[in-house]
């Protein structure tokens, strides 16, 4: 432990920890094109950690490096100490399950789960018993005679992720593993996997482009951008502080405005937007100098919306005509037009059924926006 701090639930803030996975400079190059541009970056043991990002960000390229597959241009690959730049894959403490999960139809579940390690000359009394355990823990044992086109995706999907980790691998590398399940399901079996992460305590990195699942699953996220990382941090810290306006608009959502500092008053900046034709008041402690072109972001939820304006002295105040109504059950969002036509989002919880099937408001209805200085967030890039 440094300074009597407990970093054991965090361990990349302690300054004495080593990195289990660590990536220094890795690049990779198709021709002309490149994929992976240089990037460094530092895994712990036992994380959950997502690699997000768009089609053709390079995160599945760099997931392809870390197993081997795909051979660096430049840099190198660190896993437990151990330079594996130039180690083959089938010699990596590594396992890697797809997103097609590649099951073989003419096993069993249970043959399937026990084909890496009838590869490796495993004894059979310990195949037996470590198939068992790991189909026990997966909820598939009463499954195991089954072949994979009689049964669902998800518990083809669990079968998959047996298969990956009775070989008890250091590393877990998983492309897109929920892409193909449905979104309720891939909401449950999200929640198995980090149960399941927890009790083996194997490091794992997930490829994913869906913002909600590696927020749900992660300890740290990686948003990627033709093939860099652009910010790097838990999703706390990804969705509350986003480091520019890339990341503020890939996860989640954010209504965007352009302005710039006109003083400073106490911890707040007085910023003029010109599309508001007036001024937004913004927490920000850190150095900035008056006429600094800034951004600012603020998600949805962080507005209220009323169709009254009752304290008309109030700061962060927006008002405008509802253009659109989205009904999602728990909430309800509200596209807003402001009076120079821009549209914004507002998100609202439906806390109370509505009576007479009618909204907190109606299309066409004028409405009042607020919001806390603290809520915007300020984005010099």
């Amino acid at each position: 432990m440094s300074n009597n701090i407990d970093f054991s639930e965090r361990p990349w803030l302690d300054p004495e920890a080593e990195p289990f996975i660590r990536i220094q400079g890795l690049t990779k190059n198709f021709g002309a094109f490149t994929a992976v541009d240089s990037v460094d970056l530092d895994i712990y043991k036992g994380e959950l950690f997502s690699l997000l990002g768009g089609s053709g960000c390079g995160k599945t390229t760099l997931l392809r490096m870390l197993a081997g597959f795909e051979t660096p241009s430049a840099g190198r690959v660190f896993i437990d100490g151990t330079d594996m730049t130039d180690v083959p894959p089938y010699e990596r403490p590594v396992n890697m399950m797809f997103q097609s999960y590649a099951l073989f139809p003419h096993m069993n579940v249970e043959a399937n789960v026990a084909y890496g390690l009838k590869r490796d000359g495993v004894a059979k009394g310990e195949i037996k018993r470590r198939v068992h355990d790991m189909l026990e823990m997966v909820e598939l044992g009463i499954f195991s005679k089954r072949k994979p086109h009689q049964l669902s995706g998800g518990q083809r999907q669990r079968v998959a992720l047996a298969r990956s980790l009775v070989k008890k691998p250091k590393v877990l590398l998983l492309d897109e593993p929920l892409g193909a399940l449905d979104k309720r399901l891939r909401e449950q079996t999200q929640f198995e996997l980090m149960n399941i992460q927890d009790e083996l305590g194997v490091t794992f990195v997930v490829v994913t482009h869906d913002q909600e699942e590696a927020m749900t699953l992660s300890t740290r996220i990686a948003v990627m951008d033709e093939g860099q990382f652009v910010q790097i941090g838990t999703p706390t810290e990804i969705y509350e502080y986003p480091d520019n306006r890339f990341v503020a608009n890939f996860i989640g959502s954010a209504n965007m405005f352009e302005g710039r500092v006109q003083k400073r008053v106490d911890k707040n900046l007085v910023v003029n937007v010109p599309a508001l034709k007036g001024e937004l008041i913004v927490e920000y402690s850190a150095e900035i100098a008056d006429g600094s072109k800034v951004w600012l972001a603020i998600r949805p939820e962080k507005m209220s919306i009323s169709t009254t304006l009752t304290d008309t002295n109030s700061v962060n105040v927006l008002s405008g005509i509802v253009h659109d109504i989205g009904y999602l059950g728990s909430m309800s969002t509200y596209r807003i037009e402001l009076e120079d036509k821009k549209i914004i989002d507002i998100t609202y919880p439906n806390q109370h059924r509505p009576r007479d099937g009618k909204h907190l408001a109606e299309w066409d209805d004028k409405v009042y926006l607020k919001f806390d200085p603290s809520n915007v967030v300020l984005l010099t890039r």
